[in-house]
């Protein structure tokens, strides 16, 4: 696939009050009580993680070229249900065949990677901190020698829906069955997580990796690129999770969607506008088989040449909620 045009979005320079607090060094007791504190803020506290810093010569860090979310291999929990019964969720280990099956993710993502055709790509990797998704990319990553790591980072937020420790095989059945009659996502697990409360912190991640994305934390300034790809080594449901909260579906779309296979991957992918779309990368066929419905699809190809900061005014899915919209169509340009 060819590389998309990037249209870089314009960013107005910050106040200059705010330029002025991130100018300033450490404040520092003086010696002599008569002397007046150096640098001070005047008691204002700042949040470097939600400040764009700024170096001469340098403007806003490229985005990302892609964020790749990544399912763990086969684990020894997919094999053999009994295992939670006796092993903690987060200490269940990949089985040899979900080994193979990251390495190959991993052959994979580089192959895609290289289509592009840039010679100073790099992956960044965020990861849950269970032992399924660690050794996950413990194996995915041996397809990228160090150069090509500028880093990683666990991250607890994105681990998977806790169902509660120790589960009892039995109840667990039942209580599956139960999740399926009162709904996928609001359903809460007893002593665990329903999808709402992991929604709850996926989105201070979304939030954290938005940050990240502004400040361009992957990077050294100087040496930014815009084809660093970030991959997200997680869990099923987090995973449509993190989809449904970055594209604002709604909870009947979500529970639409199905779970991806073992080391599967669904690639956001940074279009003409630089928003990140769907199928810049996948068709439409597999997005069907994921779960979208026409009207995502639609959301899709308008997030194909949206501009970062616009809103999709032509089709806000609106048509969700409202019936007396039924002999209108809607539209993409």
């Amino acid at each position: 696939m060819a590389a998309p045009a990037f249209i870089p979005a314009t960013v107005p320079n910050l106040p200059f009050s705010r330029r002025k607090l991130l100018s300033c060094g450490p404040v520092r007791c003086s010696k002599n009580p008569n002397e007046a504190f150096e640098n001070s803020a005047n008691g204002h506290a700042t949040f470097p993680e939600k400040s764009i810093p700024r170096h001469p010569g340098v403007g806003r860090p490229p985005r990302p070229r892609r964020i790749i979310l990544v399912r763990h291999g086969q684990s020894e929990g997919n094999v053999d249900e009994s295992l939670y019964t006796r092993v903690a969720d987060p200490k269940i280990d990949l089985t040899e065949k979900g080994k193979a099956e990251a390495e190959e993710c991993g052959r994979k993502i580089r192959e895609m990677i290289e289509k592009d055709g840039a010679v100073d790509w790099k992956v960044y990797f965020y990861v849950s901190p269970y032992n399924r998704t660690r050794e996950t990319l413990r194996y995915l990553g041996r397809a990228f020698e160090r150069s090509r790591i500028a880093g990683m980072r666990e991250e607890p937020r994105i681990r998977e829906q806790d169902f509660g420790n120790f589960q009892d095989r039995e109840k667990m059945r039942v209580e599956k069955a139960l999740r399926m009659q009162y709904g996928r996502f609001f359903y809460r697990f007893p002593n665990g997580e329903s999808a709402a409360d992991v929604y709850d912190r996926i989105t201070g991640f979304r939030e954290t990796l938005r940050a990240d994305i502004d400040i361009g934390r992957f990077q050294r300034p100087g040496e930014q690129s815009p084809n660093m790809n970030l991959i997200i080594v997680s869990h099923g449901l987090a995973i449509r999770v993190f989809l449904m909260r970055w594209y604002k579906w709604t909870v009947e779309q979500f529970e639409a969607l199905n779970n991806m296979g073992n080391a599967g991957m669904v690639v956001m992918e940074k279009g003409y506008g630089g928003r990140y779309s769907l199928l810049m990368h996948h068709t439409e066929e597999e997005l069907k088989e994921f779960g979208l419905s026409d009207e995502m699809l639609i959301d899709q190809e308008w997030q194909k040449i949206g501009r970062i900061g616009e809103l999709n005014y032509d089709c806000v899915m609106s048509n969700s909620f409202f019936d007396h919209f039924k002999d209108e169509s809607c539209i993409a340009d």
